[in-house]
């Protein structure tokens, strides 16, 4: 499976958070606990209504600084 960063995206618990986690094929399963980059152990919701949750700020930072990519000039999401 392509993975161009060394985290992917996961709705949990009301926000966007991003993994490290090995990703399974078709993505993380509803209720898969997976380790957060925010440093947290959170159930996965593959709901539509979940992806459109706002991103955890904090995986957001640490998702950019693994990627490389500077944060945008005014906010963490």
């Amino acid at each position: 499976m392509y993975r161009p960063h060394p985290f992917s995206w996961i709705p949990a618990c009301g926000k966007r958070h991003a993994s490290a986690d090995t990703k399974p094929l078709g993505g993380y399963p509803n209720g898969f606990v997976v380790a957060t980059l925010c440093r947290h152990q959170l159930p996965a919701d593959n709901s539509d209504v979940a992806w459109l949750w706002e991103t955890c700020p904090e995986c957001n930072v640490k998702a950019h600084e693994l990627a490389g990519i500077p944060m945008p000039k005014g906010g963490t999401r």
